[in-house]
């Protein structure tokens, strides 16, 4: 009977271990459950992070580019500025240059094409009674040049200012004055003390009885 009761214990306490040894299994394997878990959740926000820096980097491609785009598009505009067209005018066969700035309008170019396939060697003529030749010279295009013509109404002209009156001739002013007429304005000179100078003094041409302006591409 001892003998028996002692197998009956032995067997309880083996069948307790036994649970014991099961349940802490199950938490064990708990336990891995969830640090897999909390691991699977790290890499996630990891990649939401790789993700919130690309697109970081991406926008901060973006604005350098749009950053580029418009230094380039600044330095265009002052390339244009700065490449206006210009003529090289003399008063007299062999006078100073001096450089006419040309607006940027059809009446212009038309006059710079032309003198850009030939020179212009005009007459200045100070016969008109109605001209004011204190303050500006005028000088005939001959006929053959076909230029258009935008003129408006004029009602001031600073010094150095050149205009184009139809038909065909370039009116310039060396003095500034008020003035009623149409005009299109076509360039600028410097109004240097050296140019006005050169406008004034420009010489009659022995055996003629006029004066003449040379005009040529730089």
């Amino acid at each position: 009977m001892v003998k028996k009761g002692m197998g009956m214990m032995a067997a309880a306490v083996l069948s307790a271990m036994l649970l014991v040894g099961c349940g802490q299994n199950g938490r064990d394997t708990e336990r891995a459950g969830d640090t897999a878990a909390e691991s699977r959740n790290v890499v996630g926000d990891d990649t939401d992070i790789g993700n919130t820096g690309a697109e970081n980097l991406s926008e901060n491609r973006t604005d350098t580019e749009n950053a580029a785009g418009m230094e380039n598009q600044s330095g265009g505009d002052q390339t244009a500025e700065s490449g206006s067209a210009q003529l090289e005018v003399r008063f007299g066969d062999y006078g100073e240059a001096f450089r006419m700035t040309l607006l940027d309008n059809e009446t212009a170019e038309a006059i710079a094409r032309y003198v850009g396939t030939s020179d212009w060697r005009l007459p200045i003529y100070e016969r008109d009674p109605d001209a004011d030749y204190s303050v500006l010279q005028y000088y005939d295009i001959p006929s053959r040049y076909e230029i258009p013509d935008h003129s408006e109404t004029v009602t001031e002209a600073k010094v150095g200012d050149v205009f184009y009156s139809d038909p065909n001739r370039i009116i310039l002013f060396y003095h500034d004055a008020e003035i009623s007429a149409e005009y299109t304005k076509i360039g600028t000179f410097d109004a240097t003390e050296e140019f006005i100078t050169a406008v004034e003094e420009n010489p009659v041409l022995e055996g003629w009885g006029n004066k003449i302006i040379r005009i040529s591409q730089p």
